[in-house]
């Protein structure tokens, strides 16, 4: 048996579809254009990219967008002011300051100085607070762990009632997905490195979430027949063989576990392309919210 591949490029691309037609719809009956604004701290060539990447979606659905970028010796003070400005401007609708900043710079306080009703990334400490929480709403869900349901959604693949062994206790990725699939009424467990039998707990998983940064970990043999496995990892494997001397993989042993699972994301071309996608739902989501046309 040859799992089913969970394309991410397909289904971002549907969100993305979807997305620009609500924007479109709301720009035309409210007068109302989705705003985000970027915070981009240092030269780092791989925040570059991301924020980059990320600014050009907004063109692309109809977004407005506002992208702010300081240099690295920039003072905690005024990358605070730069962060209230932003909450007091009607046009943005969501705030997003690219991680990580550099060393001398609080993120845990400059992340809490990002108005609630702005935290489109969801690491807010309330929105991780009620996430946490049994019958709580986050206004916003983190993004990556947003797009890992969204897969399984649209995969058609059943959450409640399902054995859900998340492998990695990140604050980014692990513990907000273990959340979202509890919220769903999965049957959740958390491992990490003093889990033990760490095999044999995966074996017992209908749905495997791989967020652990190791290079292809998780082999064939530890995973349930017909299980879906969705590898958030992304990993530089050296390759002489390749252009630039390396490979992405990710957390699982694609080939290998492939023939074992019902359901798999690659890597790439999975759960990557969705963090994007659920960043500009967010977003959305947010003006919606201060239009008064959702709570």
């Amino acid at each position: 048996m040859t799992a089913q591949l969970i394309d991410g490029k397909e289904i971002a691309t549907k969100v993305y579809d979807e997305i620009k037609a609500e924007v479109a719809e709301l720009k035309a009956k409210h007068g109302i254009v989705p705003g985000l604004a970027t915070v981009l701290v240092g030269e780092n060539p791989a925040s570059q990219a991301y924020v980059s990447s990320k600014q050009k979606r907004c063109t692309e659905v109809g977004f407005h967008s506002i992208g702010e970028h300081l240099p690295a010796d920039t003072p905690q003070a005024e990358l605070e002011a730069l962060v209230q400005r932003l909450n007091e401007d009607p046009s943005i609708h969501g705030i997003l300051v690219q991680l990580p900043l550099p060393s001398h710079l609080d993120e845990e306080r400059v992340l809490s100085l990002i108005s609630l009703e702005k935290d489109v990334d969801g690491f807010h400490p309330i929105n991780i607070g009620r996430l946490s929480m049994k019958g709580r709403e986050p206004l916003f869900v983190p993004c990556t762990p947003a797009g890992c349901i969204e897969l399984l959604d649209r995969s058609g693949i059943p959450i409640e009632g399902a054995e859900a062994v998340v492998l990695g206790r990140s604050n980014i990725v692990g513990l907000p997905v273990a959340m979202l699939l509890l919220h769903r009424n999965a049957t959740v467990t958390i491992c990490h490195s003093r889990t033990k039998d760490l095999p044999a707990t995966c074996r017992g998983a209908d749905i495997l979430v791989a967020a652990v940064g190791r290079p292809e970990m998780v082999k064939a043999d530890w995973v349930k027949p017909g299980a879906a496995v969705i590898d958030v990892g992304i990993n530089r494997v050296d390759d002489p063989t390749r252009p630039r001397g390396y490979r992405l993989t990710g957390d699982v042993d694609f080939e290998a576990v492939k023939e074992v699972a019902g359901h798999i994301t690659p890597v790439p071309g999975g759960v990557g392309l969705m963090t994007i996608a659920m960043l500009m739902q967010n977003t959305l989501n947010g003006a919606k919210r201060a239009a008064g046309l959702i709570d």
